[in-house]
């Protein structure tokens, strides 16, 4: 039985190989779809998986009222701790990822994922020991422990534990070589312990180091947290009250109310509130998105295979309406055909599968991943999408082949049949609805991203590098660090003004990558403002193109800028509520500073977020110029390969131990709506597939439909009616089908993307033009392959069809 029905099977292929190709590919192309997006699903699920621990792990988070989330905590918190006895264990973390060489015999490796912990880090992070012991592997503050990677650059195939090696300008031990099983929120290349100098001290600041938790019931972590959102909202606002000779009521108001979250590692890459670990966080938006549009395409691609296999069936009428006569039962019909569907999905999954493994590098390029068609998990959701690709796609026409009338199908009457109409309308209607969708969709995100891409920022970073700047640590053992740190940044600004091709010069501790979302605190006229605190060079604002608006800007005639100026931004005076902030007094990092001039609000972060009040002194006058690990550096629009290239040989002689490393600040601004731009690609490439795929079944319904109605149109002629009239005829419910689906996509297209639009800030109103344009695109295409396939018709030979009557 099954050998007749391959027969048949492979009869049908041949006879009608245009629905058999658009079926095979539609199928193909939806589920490779799919495919694309199970496996970046998989990848961000699988972050942490590995780890035994990534359930009892927690992350100590604090957010200050106005303030971003911070990472950072309080050592003030760890007495209480050590008594909570839910709590097994704490680890502090230094700031994560710090970049350095590693020498040995004279060998330099640069590494960039250096983090520096307390000993119990891998009772936390459980690596894979693989030489040397997890328990002495950082047990002091000279041994460390390197990943299997870095153990393979340095020392190639000599055992590395008990070498001597020299990082960050100290000789440590290697006490263990360890392997990252699989993907992790901390991934570092050397894991060291100089805790104790951040560790033994008395400090009462909120935000000094990292906090994680190892706890015995995560169910009862709700009292460590109230006790520690206690300790922030009483002790510390107390103490600070006490200091300043404010009441505790007083100090609650300027201060803020403190809200503390712990969040447990195994929910930290895709639902965590903040970036707390230093491999970041996974774009869970995006990662729906491309989930639900692979869905949604895979759906159309199965609605359009019904379509087609119902619109096809009435060929196969009497195929089945014999078989009945012969004692082939309803059931039988129904597996030969769900056998016949399961033959197609399988051809559609190699297929598909073809099409993923060519495609992946590109794929792989678009998320900055390395993904593989590998793994059990895979292959048994391809199982189950193969699975519910037979019996949905299967069944329908299964079922519905099977009902036919036996007699009434051997008389040659089914043509004139309306059953399956109805169901092949109404998903025809259905892949209008989503080619709408998408046009509009499509249209929407890219006029958002169009929008951000040509936005006024408020500065001009098209032709300004950013160059990182390391000095040597001898350099920070003077007695005055932060002058020396600024006569040595002087004297190379001094060096690069005499370069061909250079600009201007000038630094700040300013990005402009969306990485810096730090506030300070700033008093005025007794009430504290939340804000952006920035310490810049001069020159900075003229360099950038940020326009002042009132006042003057930072300048080096005059002396007090250094000491006791600030400028503010358009923001930061609406906050503070001022008429004339000129010459108004403020008090930030204890000193007191006059308001000299406003400038034009400008972003620094994605544009997700609205730009901050923002306060600019020079680096002189708080004293961190010792901060100083950029400089900024405005080129000439000409030959700017040889003025980069000779800045590199000045590099050279100024920064020894590292390698030149530059980046153009407009393509760092770029990126932090990265994500964005690649939805809107994502959007725009599964637009194209959607519209394929939707007249792939339009092309061939429409076929099917006028082949039924070949002898109707063959009367029409010979009674006289002309090409246009039956153009018309033939293509006015292919309108009516494009105007319902266009209608119902309506409400569902402006809602979520309307949803999606409020992530920005700054953002694109959804217009009608959209909608139109949507419209008279989808229009166009259906009367394009409709009036394409019904001219021809009108042209056949009429005798053909007559010469029987």
């Amino acid at each position: 039985m099954i050998h007749n029905w391959i027969k048949i099977f492979i009869y049908h292929l041949k006879q009608n190989k245009l629905f058999s190709f658009l079926n095979v590919l539609g199928l193909s192309i939806g589920i490779a779809g799919l495919i694309f997006a199970l496996l970046y699903w998989n990848d961000e699920q699988s972050y942490d998986a590995w780890n035994p621990e990534k359930d009892n792990v927690h992350q100590v988070l604090v957010e200050l009222t106005g303030m971003p989330v911070f990472s950072d905590c309080a050592l003030f918190l760890k007495p209480i701790l050590d008594e909570d006895a839910n709590v097994e264990t704490i680890l502090y973390a230094d700031s994560w990822y710090q970049k350095d060489k590693i020498i040995y015999n004279g060998k330099k490796e640069f590494v960039n994922k250096i983090i520096n912990v307390e000993s119990n880090f891998f009772s936390f992070f459980s690596f894979k020991i693989i030489s040397g012991d997890a328990v002495s592997a950082i047990k002091d503050d000279s041994s460390i422990a390197i990943s299997d990677v870095i153990a393979k650059r340095v020392f190639g195939d000599e055992n590395p534990i008990g070498k001597q090696i020299t990082c960050l300008d100290q000789m440590f031990v290697v006490r263990a070589v360890y392997h990252i099983p699989g993907n992790s929120s901390i991934a570092p290349d050397v894991v060291m312990n100089k805790m104790k100098e951040f560790t033994s001290g008395n400090t009462t600041a909120p935000f000094v180091l990292k906090l994680f938790l190892k706890v015995k019931d995560p169910s009862k972590i709700e009292n460590t947290r109230n006790s520690l959102e206690n300790l922030y909202n009483t002790d510390f606002i107390k103490r600070n009250a006490k200091e300043a000779g404010f009441t505790f009521e007083e100090m609650a108001k300027k201060i803020g109310h403190f809200d503390v979250v712990i969040e447990p590692l195994s929910k930290a890459r895709l639902h965590s509130i903040t970036d707390g670990y230093p491999e970041g966080r996974g774009n869970y938006q995006f990662l729906l998105i491309m989930v639900g549009l692979s869905v949604l395409i895979l759906i159309l691609s199965i609605v359009n295979y019904i379509n087609l296999a119902t619109a096809n069936a009435v060929k196969r009428a009497k195929e089945v309406g014999v078989r009945k006569v012969v004692g082939a039962s309803k059931s039988t019909i129904v597996i030969q055909f769900i056998f016949e569907t399961a033959l197609i999905s399988l051809f559609s999954i190699l297929l598909a599968l073809v099409i993923v493994e060519l495609t992946l590098p590109y794929y792989n390029d678009f998320l900055n991943k390395s993904l593989q068609i590998v793994g059990s998990q895979f292959y048994l959701q391809l199982i189950l999408i193969f699975s519910i690709t037979v019996l949905v796609a299967g069944i329908l026409p299964a079922v519905y082949v099977a009902n036919f009338e036996t007699l009434k199908v051997l008389k040659g009457n089914f043509g004139r049949s309306k059953n399956g109409i109805w169901l092949r309308n109404g998903m025809l209607i259905f892949q209008f609805t989503v080619a709408t969708f998408f046009i509009v969709g499509s249209y929407i995100v890219y006029q958002q991203i169009d929008y951000l891409t040509n936005k006024d920022l408020g500065f001009k970073g098209d032709q300004v590098i950013e160059i990182n700047l390391n000095f040597p640590n001898s350099d920070y053992e003077v007695e005055n660090v932060g002058q020396n740190i600024y006569n040595k940044y002087s004297t190379i600004k001094q060096e690069l003004a005499k370069i061909k091709g250079v600009e201007q010069a000038s630094t700040g501790l300013i990005s402009f990558d969306g990485s810096d979302d730090s506030l300070g605190g700033v008093l005025y006229n007794d009430e504290l403002f939340k804000a952006r605190t920035i310490a810049v060079d001069f020159g900075m604002f003229e360099m950038m193109k940020i326009e002042v608006v009132k006042g003057r800007s930072l300048d080096q005639k005059h002396a007090s800028d250094t000491i006791a100026s600030v400028v503010i931004n358009e923001t930061a005076q609406k906050l503070m509520n001022m008429k004339e902030p000129i010459g108004k007094e403020l008090i930030i990092k204890q000193r007191k500073l006059k308001i000299i001039g406003v400038v034009k609000d400008f972003n620094l972060l994605s544009p997700e977020v609205e730009v901050s009040g923002m306060y600019f002194y020079h680096l002189k006058t708080v004293d961190i110029a010792q901060n100083i690990n950029k400089v900024f550096v405005k080129l000439k629009s000409d030959n700017i390969e040889n003025t980069i290239a000779d800045i590199e040989t000045l590099w050279t002689k100024v920064d020894t131990g590292y390698p030149f490393k530059y980046d153009f600040v407009d393509k760092q601004y770029a990126r932090t709506y990265e994500s964005y731009v690649k939805q809107k690609n994502l959007f725009s490439l599964l637009n194209i597939v959607v519209i394929l795929i939707a007249l792939f079944g339009l092309y061939a319904l429409a076929s099917y439909s006028i082949q039924r109605r070949m002898k109707e149109i063959a009367i029409r002629k010979v009674l006289g009616a002309e090409t246009n009239m039956l153009l018309k005829e033939l293509s006015k419910q292919y309108i009516l089908f494009c105007v319902i689906g266009f209608l119902i996509a309506l409400f569902p297209a402006y809602y979520l993307l309307n949803k999606w639009l409020d992530n920005f800030a700054y953002r694109v109103d959804v217009s009608i033009y959209p909608f139109l344009i949507g419209f008279g695109t989808l229009l166009f295409l259906t009367l394009s392959v409709v009036l394409y396939r019904a001219y021809f018709a009108t042209k056949t030979d009429i005798l053909k069809y007559l010469k029987y009557e």
